[in-house]
């Protein structure tokens, strides 16, 4: 939402209710509903074509120039390729690519304009086609909100700024509706990381609602129309959950604390590593990116297991991953920790995409790990291990106790009160060990807050 302007101390801000009451906010109600519609139906084609050029470069490329299968170090030309072509994107585009990640999730930082999204959209594609460690939830959230804020422009030159910006928050959260599972979760995501509340959240909270919920069923439509699906986060086979037991709440320290320290770790190596890539843009891109292929790499011919398991955002790993977690033994996991961890940091610190997927990923196969010790169960150990590399590396606590839940369904309601307390502890510790921001210098430009 933009700044509002100062006013006369007198004037009292407007009664929530009375602007529900308005015909001017019914009319906002239905462009938010017809804005949702052909944003996330463009939300869709972004997560459909990422999904088919993945397979494309990784399996059909090397086959069809005469490999038998994928060569063992095959994701160093594709990842070097893919490391120019952001590089070259954040240098040269308007932009600078969107979302830089490695300072977390944030959102409220307004929406790109029609100049700045190619290289939004470029950027992005080439980090999750070509297999570095990122997600698609912050370019779609930037895509989403500068496609409705500049319908709105388009359509009417002359609308309110606080309409623009109302529309682009309900075109992000129409292009988050499906992808983590829920669209309240994606709702909550978007609002927790903006800080609105009072007045102005209940007045975004509802055309953004109706938005979300519209581009939900868009996605479950073109899922079932098209045959490849929805792209929502989802584990289709959970292990049944236990009881909590008291060595398990100890064990909701232990990974909380553990999460936190490894959280910060990743965090602050990125933030480093961003201040030499800034310097020489495409050739340190291209470097981040061999260092991810490397890892990868290095993990499969470790462990025997795919170079995937370290490459992309682990979206669609998590169930598998889960599912199979027997087939990895202690020294796998703690590879795969490693590997993952740190090619999560190389791409943080110069590629573009989202930090959620690869923190989760992370996050699970701490736990997983530490299942392996006396006094904590699999789905537990996965559960909280989630939610508190979430709370370290998302610093939204409560979006990352959802994360953690939801994502089992039922089980995830018997393992909830130790993912609270593991996340609790993450996020606490989290900002101890966090240095504080370096203050702004006097006269410069407050940050715009154009939508959520």
């Amino acid at each position: 939402m933009p700044v509002a302007k100062a006013e006369p101390s007198d004037a009292s801000p407007p009664d929530p209710l009375t602007v529900l009451r308005s015909r001017s906010y019914v009319v906002l109600l239905v462009m938010a509903a017809l804005i949702g519609v052909p944003v996330s139906a463009a939300a869709f084609g972004f997560l459909a074509l990422v999904a088919e050029l993945q397979p494309i470069l990784y399996t059909d490329l090397p086959r069809a120039l005469g490999f038998r299968g994928t060569p063992s170090w095959w994701p160093l030309p594709l990842l070097a390729v893919g490391g120019l072509l952001v590089g070259l994107t954040v240098q040269y585009l308007p932009g600078t690519g969107g979302h830089e990640p490695s300072g977390g999730f944030k959102a409220g930082a307004g929406a790109p304009t029609p100049v700045e999204l190619p290289g939004v959209f470029f950027a992005a594609l080439a980090t999750l086609a070509f297999g570095a460690v990122l997600g698609p939830e912050a370019p779609l959230i930037a895509l989403g909100g500068g496609l409705a804020a500049g319908a709105v422009r388009l359509v009417k030159r002359d609308a309110p700024e606080r309409v623009t910006a109302m529309m682009g928050a309900a075109g992000s959260f129409a292009a988050i509706s499906s992808l983590l599972g829920s669209p309240l979760l994606g709702a909550f995501l978007l609002m927790e990381a903006s800080g609105l509340g009072g007045a102005t959240l209940a007045l975004v909270l509802v055309p953004g609602l109706l938005a979300a919920g519209i581009g939900a069923l868009i996605f479950v439509g073109l899922g079932s129309w098209t045959g490849l699906g929805t792209f929502s986060l989802a584990l289709p086979d959970v292990p049944e959950a236990s009881t909590p037991t008291v060595a398990e709440f100890g064990w909701a320290l232990v990974i909380g604390l553990s999460a936190a320290c490894v959280g910060v770790g990743i965090r602050w190596l990125a933030v480093h590593l961003k201040t030499h890539v800034e310097r020489r843009r495409v050739p340190a891109t291209v470097v981040m990116g061999l260092a991810v292929a490397g890892l990868a790499i290095g993990y499969a011919e470790g462990t025997g297991k795919p170079a995937t398991d370290v490459l992309y955002s682990g979206q669609s790993a998590l169930g598998p991953f889960l599912a199979h977690s027997t087939a990895y033994s202690i020294g796998a996991l703690l590879l795969l920790v490693s590997c993952k961890g740190l090619a999560y940091c190389a791409s943080l610190c110069s590629f573009r995409g989202g930090p959620v997927f690869p923190s989760m990923f992370v996050g699970a196969a701490g736990g997983i790990l530490l299942s392996h010790l006396p006094g904590l169960s699999l789905v537990a150990g996965f559960a909280m291990g989630v939610g508190a590399m979430s709370a370290a590396m998302l610093r939204l606590p409560l979006v990352s106790v959802l994360l953690a839940t939801l994502l089992l369904g039922s089980q995830g309601l018997t393992v909830m009160p130790l993912v609270i307390v593991s996340v609790v502890v993450s996020h606490v510790l989290s900002a101890r060990l966090t240095p504080p921001p370096r203050p702004e210098p006097e006269g410069a430009p407050e940050p715009n807050r154009q939508q959520l």
